[in-house]
């Protein structure tokens, strides 16, 4: 017996020496050794660019082409084109959003962090990260109106798990910081801050540019032409101040010193993420979808194809199919269980087309540029720019406007049209120049009422087309007290309250 204690003594002393080893090396025995700790900022560029692109695409599919009369469903079910939108709609786009800006705030964090390396090209990184996340947050924002921001994405890092709502003014403001900061690091780079060919190979949206300079040169015209996108989408706020200019004096400014503040000149630097297809590394989000699946959501709006008929648009082949030799439109809005028969379906070519990846193109900033002419807010003649627009967003689509084009009825600008008139011009082909593009139609008709459309008759919502989203259920309940004074301050969470810059 004394021998077998002791034995079970020895073998139990053992033991307790490797679980206290192991505890002890617990932590260092966990550790990737081929991993690392933080991620570098380019590594999180291309994942979350194409995460927002594929999300955008989707939900402009199924919630703003149904909004805007792009598409109108066979099925009763759907009833997003009759302005009824639950608050479990606002779930994806809320939760797409904020994961990415997470990422994007991560990436300028880490840029920052590194800025005295030498092997690390810090300031286009956080020049790249503020315009992506201005991009982002100008999608929260105009979708909901007020939402959280100065403290949001700070769970990890703060805590903060029930983060404030910003006014949607004091938002914008800090976007317009952000574009400006961006703008000044992507100034004068030495060639040591410039990306090397491995960095300029994790860059999707502009990395295929001839040279890195060339590349980082085009982020710049980016980034401040999304800063004449948001501008004018918050002229109408006469006491909004930039560093003492108001948002028109702001856009004279960038349009006067293309040296200080280059923007697109021609579509070539388009902000577009050229989706591969069926193939990696940047899929089509509806390569799972079968073409009966993409074509069979619903017919191609009235507005949309009747508008494109009228005018001989050289898209409409390329976009819509026929019905008996014909191009038909349905009607938005139809009122319950009179769904009309079948018409003109988008081409299931579409589902895999590479420029479904559009963020903003220089056709679109023509007619900002054209609208902002139109307002006396820069200098040029508004037709100027709204020509260039209708060339450029034909051309996007590698095709020849026709002959004589610009002077065919319901296209030709007519300087002695009334405002409203040059208004509906301006709209209606920026309309379909924002194809695809996320929210961009539904942001522009409820900021200026154009293009006109036709109001179904059985739409609800008072025929008010909606004018933000719900808040998501979740927010409604996990951060309720900030809700609730988010909707106090706003008027309330429904289809109707307009946000900041769509208010008189």
């Amino acid at each position: 017996m004394s021998k077998l204690y002791k034995s079970i003594l020895f073998f139990g002393l053992v033991i307790f020496t490797t679980l206290i080893s192991c505890s002890k090396n617990y932590q260092e025995l966990n550790e990737n050794p081929n991993g690392v700790a933080i991620a570098a900022p380019e590594r999180l560029l291309n994942p979350s660019l194409y995460a927002m692109v594929s999300a955008n695409i989707l939900r402009n599919y199924s919630i703003n082409n149904d909004l805007m009369q792009v598409t109108v469903p066979l099925s009763d079910n759907v009833e997003i084109h009759r302005y009824i939108l639950r608050p479990s709609i606002s779930d994806f786009v809320w939760n797409d959003w904020y994961l990415e800006k997470t990422n994007f705030l991560d990436m300028y964090t880490i840029a920052a962090q590194n800025s005295t390396s030498k092997t690390t090209a810090a300031r286009p990184y956080m020049a790249i990260a503020n315009i992506m996340d201005v991009w982002v947050s100008s999608l929260i924002t105009d979708t909901f109106g007020d939402v959280p921001y100065s403290q949001a994405n700070k769970g990890k890092t703060e805590s903060i798990f029930t983060p404030a709502f910003d006014k949607q003014e004091d938002i914008y403001k800090d976007m317009f910081r952000k574009l400006e900061e961006a703008n000044t690091l992507l100034t004068g780079l030495a060639t040591a801050q410039l990306f090397t060919e491995t960095q300029r190979s994790l860059d999707a949206l502009y990395g295929t540019a001839t040279t890195s300079d060339v590349e980082l040169q085009r982020w710049r015209k980016f980034g401040n032409s999304l800063y004449l996108r948001l501008l004018l989408r918050a002229s109408a706020k006469a006491d909004l101040m930039i560093d003492g200019k108001t948002a028109a004096q702001k856009m004279a400014e960038i349009v006067a010193n293309p040296t200080a503040y280059p923007i697109f000149l021609n579509n070539s630097e388009s902000a577009i993420l050229r989706l591969t297809g069926a193939t990696y590394p940047l899929r089509s989000p509806f390569v799972g979808y079968r073409d009966n699946d993409f074509t069979g959501i619903g017919g191609l709006g009235e507005f949309f194809i009747n508008t494109l008929s009228e005018n001989a648009d050289p898209r409409l082949p390329i976009w819509a199919g026929k019905v008996d030799n014909a191009y038909v439109g349905m009607q938005s809005g139809y009122s319950d269980g009179n769904v009309p028969p079948r018409g003109s379906q988008l081409l299931a070519t579409l589902r895999l087309e590479p420029l479904l990846g559009n963020i903003m193109n220089y056709a679109e900033l023509q007619f900002v540029l054209a609208e902002a002419a139109l307002k006396g807010y820069i200098p040029g003649l508004p037709k100027t720019y709204y020509n260039l627009g209708v060339q450029a967003a034909i051309e996007h689509w590698s095709l020849t406007m026709p002959a004589n084009y610009l002077t065919s009825p319901n296209i030709v600008w007519e300087g002695a049209a009334t405002q409203p008139q040059q208004m509906e011009l301006i709209m209606t082909q920026k309309y379909f120049a924002t194809f695809f593009t996320d929210f961009e139609q539904w942001y522009d008709y409820r900021r200026t009422g154009y293009p006109t459309l036709t109001i179904g008759p059985g739409v609800s919502n008072d025929r008010i087309l909606p004018t933000r989203l719900y808040y998501p259920t979740a927010v409604q309940s996990l951060n309720r007290a900030n809700y609730l004074e988010a909707v106090s301050r706003m008027g309330a969470d429904d289809l109707k309250t307009k946000v900041w810059w769509a208010k008189p």
